[in-house]
């Protein structure tokens, strides 16, 4: 799927870069696509990061969120994941190619970091599709990347809340004639930083597998952006 999300551009030195990114995509699991607007404005101070992933100039609080997990117990986003680096990406599992692909590519990434810090990074899908995505449903296909993904499914009012506290759109899900589903919603990645459990991180959708590589034993190691 083709998105709108805008490539970083390259940056003179200390010069800050703007970039209109958080687009809105649409994902359906009989491959229609679209995307339209931007819902947040992201800067880089290209010289001054150790990341390749794009730096936020607004430090986002980790939602105030708490879902049945993959076992169907109650997990809390900030309390379960506070001082750990964390990786936050809203998606459902029906979704045909960017939520796929953007799992997949962190999975890699995460395979090829020692298995001491690879505990040390929490990955977090939340449902946009829960009505589907069951704990069984989701479990099953998070463990297709990681058996260590977390997954939080229920409660569309509080994911899009959650979202929306991020400046991520998610639209209710919509049921196409032939049966399929198309579910609206925001294509990146945001990473939490252990130091103050706030996102200084985003990954656009459009983001390389070797950036992920680069970027996660930094975010192991509590690295600052």
């Amino acid at each position: 799927m083709k998105l709108s999300s805008p490539r970083r551009t390259a940056a003179a030195a200390a010069a800050l870069v703007t970039v209109a990114a958080l687009a809105l995509s649409a994902c359906s699991s009989g491959g229609s696509t679209s995307a339209n607007g931007s819902v947040a404005v992201v800067s880089q101070e290209a010289q001054n990061s150790p990341y390749q992933g794009t730096v936020l100039a607004k430090r986002f609080d980790k939602p105030d969120l708490v879902l049945p997990d993959t076992t169907g117990q109650p997990f809390d986003l900030r309390q379960r994941t506070a001082g750990k680096p964390t990786l936050l990406f809203f998606g459902y599992t029906s979704c045909p190619d960017v939520c796929p692909t953007t799992m997949g590519d962190i999975a890699v990434a995460m395979s090829k970091l020692p298995a001491d810090e690879q505990d040390k990074i929490n990955v977090v899908f939340v449902s946009t599709d829960p009505q589907v995505d069951n704990p069984k449903v989701l479990r099953t296909w998070l463990d297709s990347f990681d058996k260590n993904f977390i997954g939080l499914t229920g409660d569309l009012t509080k994911v899009k809340a959650a979202a929306q506290s991020l400046g991520i759109l998610v639209e209710d899900p919509v049921v196409n004639k032939d049966g399929t589903v198309t579910s609206s919603h925001g294509a990146q990645v945001l990473a939490f930083l252990p130091s103050d459990d706030k996102a200084h991180l985003v990954y656009l959708s459009d983001t390389s597998p070797a950036t992920f590589e680069h970027d996660l034993p930094l975010l192991a190691k509590g690295v600052a952006a």
